[in-house]
């Protein structure tokens, strides 16, 4: 599962094998660990070889994915909105910056919103959707 998962993700974003390498070779990484290559990133791919514990957390951290998506232990990646907004990573919405105070703010919508599903009435069917337009507008 996980060259599967490896090349879906760097295929993707469109980047060559020694693309990925120059990138995770940016990340810090622990004393004495060697530089990743495009041919050991294409014999991970090919299930060739199998990377170790921190080449797969570099990968999971430069495609921000989980470890657990990544080795396949998880059918899909899932993440926790509220661990995600109290997280220290930076966030952006349409290529805005948020602030911190942002980030607490819009928590604290979603909690609401969440907490007051029970008290909210639809006369919408159970099955019907609502559809969202997200058309964006050079204006």
């Amino acid at each position: 599962m996980f060259p599967e998962r490896l090349r879906a993700l760097r295929r993707g974003q469109h980047i060559t094998l020694g693309e990925l390498a120059t990138a995770l070779n940016a990340q810090p990484t622990e004393p004495h660990t060697r530089k990743n290559t495009a041919s050991q990133l294409g014999n991970w791919e090919r299930g060739i070889r199998t990377p170790s514990f921190m080449e797969v957390r570099k990968l999971a951290e430069y495609f921000d994915v989980t470890m657990d998506y990544l080795t396949g232990k998880t059918e899909r990646d899932e993440y926790d909105l509220g661990r995600l907004f109290l997280s220290g990573k930076q966030l952006s919405f349409n290529r805005e910056l948020l602030s911190g105070q942002d980030r607490y703010e819009i928590y604290q919508l979603i909690d609401g919103y969440l907490h007051g599903r029970e008290n909210r009435t639809t006369t919408s069917s159970p099955n019907q959707q609502e559809e969202l337009d997200l058309h964006l507008d050079d204006h």
